[in-house]
Order: C-alpha cells, then sequence, then structure tokens
C-alpha cells in the first residue's frame, strides 16, 4: 500500500478503526504528572484523583495525545457527582469514562490493551495480605 504509515495517535487510529490494537503499561504511565490545565485551582478531591489517574495505565495514551483538559473535566465532574449525584452527571462521568477508557468495555471499544504486569509487580500482588487465602 503507498503512502505514509499510519499516525497512531490519530483520530481512526485511537478509536480502534485501523484494526490494531495499543498495548498499554501494566504499571501504570510514569511520565511527568501535566499540571492541572484549567483556569481554576482544583479542591484536595480534585487534586488527588488527578494524581491518581494520571498514573494509570490509559494515562499513556492521554499523555500521547494531549488530553489534558478532558482528564481535567472528567475529574470536576466525577468529584461534583460524588458529592451531589445527579442523573446527569452520573451519565457524564459515564460518558467520559468511555472516552478515556477507564471502563473494561472502553478498553475493548478503543482496542487499547493493558500489557501483563512485570513478575516483580505480581509478586507484590500475591505477597500482599489482602489477597491471602485466595
Amino acid at each position: 500500500m503507498a503512502g505514509p504509515p499510519a499516525n497512531p495517535f490519530s483520530r481512526k487510529s485511537l478509536s480502534g478503526a485501523n484494526g490494531e490494537w495499543v498495548t498499554l503499561p501494566a504499571d501504570g504511565y510514569d511520565g511527568d504528572l501535566p499540571s492541572w490545565p484549567l483556569h481554576n485551582d482544583p479542591s484536595t478531591a480534585e487534586e488527588a484523583l488527578w494524581m491518581d489517574l494520571w498514573r494509570t495505565p490509559q494515562a499513556a495514551m492521554w499523555a500521547e495525545s494531549g488530553f489534558e483538559r478532558v482528564v481535567a473535566r472528567y475529574v470536576m465532574v466525577t468529584v461534583l457527582s460524588e458529592e451531589e449525584p445527579t442523573a446527569a452527571m452520573l451519565s457524564e462521568v459515564r460518558q467520559l469514562e468511555d472516552r478515556l477508557g477507564l471502563s473494561p468495555m472502553a478498553l475493548k471499544r478503543l482496542q487499547w490493551v493493558i500489557s501483563e504486569p512485570s513478575s516483580g509487580e505480581l509478586a507484590e500482588v500475591i505477597e500482599d495480605d489482602r489477597f491471602a487465602g485466595l
């Protein structure tokens, strides 16, 4: 096939329309945490969620694709929905979760797969007291 190779971060590639799956790092995104991109200062709850989200495997794709503002809006809506849940707010949270690959169904739709954990990570999980007796 003639022409340039497909851009792995194009809308078509990110949606999985090109038939290729993207492997995300099981140990999460290890790059620099982006600064809060919105004009407001985040609350303590928003800041904690922001920091947690940017260590997920999905954050590797968000960083490459420049999704900082979308993630920030997800953080804001999620925190608000936990304080005063409404049907509309919960619907928005679910829709943003889908767009950001934060559910198993969304990962499949986006054709993102999380890699197998390294042997060191697996050993940590096995030794974790919460998993004793399983």
